[in-house]
């Protein structure tokens, strides 16, 4: 039996939307003659420059006659292409890098100007990951002294005297109380309720307010602290208005209930209500007025929440009895199925009665009992 001959398959249909391509015109065939004459010319230019650079810069020329799979020399591959412009950094020859700079003439970019080099063949191994004071001496922060540590050459005494000293100083008490002078009576401060010379220095720095420390205990009315939540809960000020210092100023004070958390911030009450009286609520009776609807509100709203969580519960102990009331009967099944019928329970509702409680309306099956809510759009 012959084989057939291979041929070449014939040319697919074209789709009935296909629209054949319109023969070229004579002024588009001349175009494309002119523009691929153009390119040759260009590609000609291009490649007789870089012969002429080549020959120039290589001692022998680069022979493009090379037969299939034959690999060019590595000489060939350095001298090729290579730029006038680019400079060969190993080479140290002024002449031929284009003004080669030395390494200490290079001057280090901005962000790394604070670089320092360490040596490592002259530095300790403390087995730790760090850096000791003798090794590293540019680091400020191993070099600055430590103030809450006892320097070398003071004894334990001493340095509780400095500790005590220092405190004082932070305070203005004690020896570094401002002094009382006769000669400037303009600048003395004194109490602006009794009129005496030893007013507490720390309230009239923090609070601006001038008062001694006998009148304070006197008038607790008017000098006592209140803390933040105090004064958020009783005169209803805001938390940016607490923080801001220039509207009401506050002294901090370690939290007594527990170290780690944020500091105390005390207020003085005379600032506070006369800031919530005068500017924010305007009067005593207003912010009472507003108190009270704050609290009626939450009331409701507490009231509210137990309603809802009461008639969910109501909801389950009904289903819960009568799945019980079933079982004690000796019946079985879900809840729903009429057992004593041996099919499936069908509710007959009754007539729909109003919750005073909860205003919603409420209809309850005549057979078994069962009520739900129905709301009317």
């Amino acid at each position: 039996m012959a084989t057939q001959r291979p041929s070449t398959p014939p040319q697919a249909a074209a789709p009935p939307h296909f629209v054949p391509r319109a023969a070229l015109t004579p002024e588009q065939v001349k175009k494309i003659e002119i523009n691929r004459l153009r390119a040759k010319a260009l590609r000609d230019q291009r490649e007789a420059e870089n012969r002429k650079q080549g020959s120039s810069t290589r001692s022998k020329p680069i022979s493009n006659d090379l037969a299939a799979g034959q690999k060019r020399p590595h000489s060939v591959l350095l001298s090729a292409n290579v730029p006038a412009t680019s400079r060969n950094g190993r080479n140290t020859d002024q002449a031929t890098n284009g003004g080669f700079r030395p390494l200490d003439q290079i001057q280090p970019a901005r962000n790394f100007t604070k670089f320092v080099e360490y040596d490592f063949s002259k530095m300790t191994d403390t087995k730790g990951g760090f850096l000791t004071v003798e090794d590293d001496p540019h680091n400020k922060a191993l070099h600055a002294p430590n103030v809450d540590e006892k320097p070398a050459h003071m004894t334990l005494k001493e340095w509780e005297r400095h500790q005590l000293l220092r405190s004082l100083r932070e305070q203005n008490a004690g020896p570094f109380e401002p002094g009382l002078s006769v000669l400037k009576k303009e600048e003395t401060k004194v109490c602006q309720e009794c009129g005496s010379l030893e007013v507490d220095w720390k309230w009239l720095d923090v609070f601006g307010c001038a008062v001694c420390n006998a009148c304070k205990e006197k008038l607790p009315d008017k000098y006592s602290l209140l803390t933040k939540t105090e004064a958020k809960e009783d005169y209803m000020l805001t938390d940016p208005e607490l923080k801001d210092e220039e509207l009401l100023p506050h002294l901090e004070r370690p939290n007594p209930h527990k170290s780690t958390w944020n500091n105390m911030m005390l207020y003085l009450r005379y600032q506070v209500e006369e800031y919530a009286f005068s500017k924010k609520w305007g009067s005593a009776e207003a912010l009472d007025e507003a108190f009270e609807k704050r609290e009626t509100e939450k009331k409701k709203r507490k009231q509210d929440k137990f309603k809802s969580k009461l008639q969910e519960l109501k909801k389950k102990t009904r289903v819960e009895a009568y799945r019980r009331s079933l079982q004690a009967s000796g019946g079985g099944g879900e809840f729903g199925d009429d057992i004593s019928r041996g099919g499936k329970h069908t509710h007959v509702w009754g007539r729909t009665i109003e919750n005073e409680d909860t205003g919603i309306g409420v209809k309850a099956c005549v057979e078994c009992g069962m009520e739900v809510e129905e709301l009317a759009f």
